[in-house]
């Protein structure tokens, strides 16, 4: 009974960040993204040179 309950905690977990995501982003489409939130959704976005350096240096 602990696995069942365990994947409905997730299955619920998921549901609640997908009605989030949808929140957030009816907000931003009524009121727009202010330049701090804009800010961060590119740095999100950018490829991250470091973290690539320590990947390569790891499989040699």
């Amino acid at each position: 009974m602990t696995t069942s309950r365990g994947h409905q905690g997730a299955h619920g977990i998921g549901q609640v960040e997908k009605q989030l995501n949808q929140q957030a982003q009816a907000a931003e489409e009524i009121q727009g993204s202010n330049a701090t939130d804009q800010a961060v959704l590119e740095a999100s976005n950018q490829h991250s040179e470091v973290l690539e350096e320590i990947i390569d240096t790891q499989s040699e």
